[in-house]
C-alpha cells in the first residue's frame, strides 16, 4: 500500500532539510457546492473507524477558465491514519478512486480536500500542500465540516492556504476564508424536497400527476406573490425596485404571445399526448410479462 508520510518539524534545523511547496499561480474567489457532496462527507463521517476523531476525502469538480470560480460536483474518502507526530494518507486508493472518477466523469478535476471537525488539524497545512500540488496550477480548496451540530446547524467552511514568511516551507501556511454558497441543480432539488416533505425521514415517490398538480399549485403560488407586488408598487405601497422590475420585464419577454382559447387547446392536445404515452407504455409492459410467463410454462 502506497501511503504518503507527513511529519510535522520538531526543531529549526528540521526546517532548513523540508522540501519546499509547489505555490500555486491562482487562488479562487467563490465557491459553489453541490448538496450531495455534503451528503458523501456524512456518510463517511458517520462509517469511520472507533478510534477516529476526524475524516479527510478529496473534492472534485471544475473551474471557469481563470480559475477564479470553483463549483465542488463530488467527492470521495481517502483513508488516513493520525498520531501524534505524523499523518498517513492513503495515496494509493486516492489515485485508485480518481482515475474512476474521471471514467465516469471526464471534466471533474481535483479541486480540493475536506475534512470534518470544528477547527482546523495540526497537520492541515501539510495535507493542503499536497493537494495544492495535485491541483496545479491552482491552489487547493479546503472544506470543513463541523458535525457537532453547533447552535443547531452544520457548519461549512471553505479555506484557503496561503504561504507565510519568506521560505517555502508547506508548514508555514495559513488559512483565508473562501466566499461559498450551496447550488442546487434541478435533479438534487427534487430529491431534497421531496426529502423535506416527508414526515418520518422516509421520501415516498409520488406519481407524475401528483407532481405535476404540486408544480403547478408552486406556480400558481408564485404568480400571486409577483401579481400583489405589482399592484403594491402601482398602487404606491410598495417601493418599487429596479431589479425585481428588470427581472420581471426579461420573464415576460421571452413568454409567448398565445391566445386563451388557442393556449388550452395546445395545452389538452399535449396532455393527452401524455397520456397515450403512457398508456402504449403500461400495455407494452402488460405484453412483456404475459410473453415471459408463457415462456416459463412452455
Amino acid at each position: 500500500m502506497s501511503m504518503l508520510n507527513l511529519n510535522l518539524p520538531a526543531l529549526a534545523s528540521s526546517l532548513v532539510k523540508s522540501r519546499t511547496t509547489t505555490t500555486a499561480t491562482t487562488t479562487a474567489q467563490q465557491c459553489y457546492i453541490h448538496p450531495v457532496v455534503l451528503f458523501s462527507i456524512l456518510d463517511h463521517y458517520l462509517r469511520r473507524n472507533d478510534n477516529q476523531d476526524r475524516v479527510i476525502g478529496t473534492l472534485l469538480g471544475v473551474r471557469s477558465d481563470d480559475g477564479r470560480v470553483v463549483e465542488i460536483r463530488s467527492c470521495f474518502a481517502v483513508p488516513h491514519f493520525e498520531t501524534n507526530d505524523q499523518v498517513e494518507v492513503d495515496m494509493e486508493h486516492h489515485r485508485s478512486m480518481f482515475a474512476l472518477h474521471k471514467k465516469a466523469s471526464a471534466r471533474e478535476q481535483i479541486v480540493g480536500w475536506y475534512a470534518t471537525g470544528n477547527k482546523l488539524s495540526k497537520y492541515a497545512a501539510l495535507i493542503q500542500d499536497f493537494y495544492s500540488r495535485e491541483a496545479a496550477p491552482f491552489n487547493a480548496v479546503h472544506l470543513v465540516m463541523d458535525t457537532e451540530l453547533n447552535g443547531g446547524e452544520l457548519g461549512i467552511k471553505c479555506l484557503q492556504g496561503a504561504p507565510v514568511g519568506a521560505s517555502g516551507h508547506p508548514e508555514n501556511c495559513i488559512f483565508l476564508p473562501l466566499a461559498h454558497e450551496l447550488q442546487y441543480p434541478d435533479a438534487e432539488l427534487t430529491a431534497l424536497q421531496a426529502a423535506a416533505d416527508s414526515s418520518e425521514g422516509v421520501a415516498a415517490l409520488v406519481s407524475d400527476m401528483e407532481q405535476l398538480e404540486k408544480t403547478i399549485a408552486e406556480l400558481r403560488s408564485m404568480l400571486e406573490r409577483v401579481s400583489a407586488y405589482v399592484d403594491g408598487v402601482c398602487a404606491g405601497s410598495t417601493k418599487p425596485n429596479n431589479v425585481v422590475g428588470k427581472y420581471l420585464m426579461d420573464m415576460l419577454a421571452v413568454v409567448p404571445k398565445v391566445d386563451t382559447k388557442q393556449f388550452s387547446t395546445l395545452f389538452q392536445s399535449h396532455l393527452q399526448d401524455i397520456l397515450m404515452v403512457a398508456y402504449l407504455t403500461n400495455l407494452t409492459r402488460a405484453q412483456l410479462n404475459i410473453a415471459d410467463r408463457l415462456q416459463r410454462i412452455v
